[in-house]
């Protein structure tokens, strides 16, 4: 025979993984120092800088 399973506990299980892979989640996301936001957002601008320095104009 196979057990029996309560459904309930059942269901407040999943939801409890679901919520802790939830949080893993948005400790990646938004888990993150001053530090490591502005590392960045400067790694990010000097890339924006070096892409639109080698931009080549059209001529019209």
């Amino acid at each position: 025979m196979s057990n029996v399973v309560n459904l309930n506990k059942a269901r407040k299980a999943r939801e409890r993984d679901r919520a802790r892979d939830q949080a893993r989640e948005n400790r990646a996301k938004f888990g993150r120092t001053r530090a490591d936001k502005d590392l960045s957002k400067a790694e990010t601008q000097k890339a924006d800088q070096a892409l639109d320095g080698a931009k080549l104009d059209k001529p019209e």
